[in-house]
């Protein structure tokens, strides 16, 4: 061997040498970020919630409050610096000299956690991806070995995130490939392998347990037209949710003083909060208490009015709370969304179809096919949703549901949130 081939082997041996060790860092310490903010979120906002439940003023008080003090964090701490989400991510994938600033971090930590137990109707989802990239990005400047593998190592950060927050490994990898990569390499998959690997490591030893506790008793293949039917309901209404962000940021876009967007979005979320608790916050504890009752509901015009209610409202505070400022996406509504949309199918097929669907099925199906039409990302959505009920019993009908929602989706409009050009309104 000469000696260039040598130095040469040398460099290529170093160089995985510090990307397995980074790839350690990055899981352990975006793991950590996406597992601690979970757990606060989880802790206060069930507090707020019984507070607000306890005395209905606070539904008025939160949303305003909540939304105020993000304005002036991010005034006053975060030097007027606005978030803006997934968009940050492939606004520095793009370019090899952009990088995400280690304020993201915390920015979007604890602004992703003000909104959401304040009422803001959104998720963590994107504030833990936004924050784990930024983890990555940081790891990529501080080692010169690493310029070429910026995109890579934001990825494991996003991966890592992703699979402390719902305990699905697939889910991590797939969504830094679908949505943030969309390309793989042997890089790619050692980096987010390891980092997703680390954060597995993470959750047994805390013992992270799966979002929803369900018991899946089987599904049927005569069901397959009817889990068709559910994936193109999803895939319009996710158009619906898409077109509404896009609407409400634009719209709100228009009024230069923030403190009247503040005041325009806090009177729709808390009006809404008012109408239908469920909208609270991520909406997760309404998806819980509905999966324990949803084999024993029937259709009545409380629960009709309910439901329909939820599916057109949803959208619409989800936009108000980001156009207001505050900070999420779409991750966690439409896994909210997608859940009542799947549980009013069911029971209006069993009602006057006799078709004998399984509700909680349907529900299941529901989150994966809303989410996967949001984001244009079905075999994410696929995985994530398995990882939410920790059981695969219904991985067959949830890759039907995830496919027939995200090319309903698109045939109807091409762009999710993520992707749709601000130059093009």
């Amino acid at each position: 061997m000469n000696k260039t081939a040598q130095i040469k082997k040398n460099y290529q041996f170093i160089k995985y040498q510090k990307l397995i060790v980074v790839s350690i860092l990055i899981g352990f310490l975006s793991s950590f970020l996406a597992i601690s903010l979970k757990r606060l979120t989880e802790h206060y906002e069930e507090i707020f919630f019984d507070k607000a439940n306890e005395n209905w003023v606070y539904f008025l008080i939160f949303p305003a409050f909540g939304l105020s003090i993000i304005y002036l964090l991010r005034h006053y701490l975060f030097k007027k610096k606005e978030n803006k989400g997934i968009r940050e991510i492939f606004d520095t994938t793009a370019q090899r000299k952009n990088s995400l600033p280690i304020y993201k971090i915390p920015s979007h930590f604890i602004n992703g956690l003000i909104t959401v137990i304040f009422g803001g109707s959104t998720g963590i989802e994107v504030s833990t991806v936004v924050a784990s990239a930024t983890i990555g990005s940081i790891a990529q400047e501080k080692e010169n070995l690493f310029n070429r593998h910026k995109t890579e190592l934001i990825c494991a950060g996003v991966a890592a995130g992703i699979t402390a927050l719902f305990c699905s490994p697939f889910a991590g990898i797939l969504f830094a490939w679908e949505v943030i990569s969309k390309k793989t390499s042997k890089i790619f998959f050692m980096t987010s392998g390891i980092a997703v690997a680390v954060a597995l490591g993470f959750i047994y030893f805390l013992d992270e347990k799966s979002l929803l506790t369900v018991t899946i008793t089987g599904w049927h293949w005569q069901a397959i037209p009817y889990f068709i039917l559910l994936g193109i309901i999803a895939g319009m209404n996710s158009v619906y949710l898409t077109k509404c962000v896009l609407f409400f940021k634009r719209s709100f876009g228009k009024i230069e003083k923030h403190p009247y967007r503040i005041f325009i979005g806090a009177f729709l979320l808390s009006g809404s909060i008012l109408l239908l608790p469920q909208l609270y916050g991520e909406g997760y504890h309404a998806l819980k208490e509905n999966i324990l009752l949803s084999n024993d509901l029937t259709l009545t015009v409380t629960f009709a009015v309910t439901c329909i209610g939820i599916i057109i409202l949803k959208p619409i505070v989800t936009s108000a709370t980001l156009a207001a400022g505050g900070d999420g996406g779409v991750f966690a509504p439409s896994i909210f969304i997608g859940g009542f949309i799947g549980l009013l199918l069911a029971i209006c097929l069993n009602k006057f179809f006799h078709a004998n669907v399984i509700p909680l099925n349907f529900m299941i199906l529901g989150m994966g096919a809303m989410l996967s039409a949001s984001i244009h990302a079905p075999f994410t959505a696929i995985f994530l949703t398995c990882g939410l009920i920790n059981d695969y019993s219904l991985f067959i009908p949830i890759f039907i549901v995830c496919m027939v929602a995200k090319y309903t989706a698109k045939r109807i409009y091409p762009f999710t949130v993520y992707s749709y050009q601000p130059k093009s309104i």
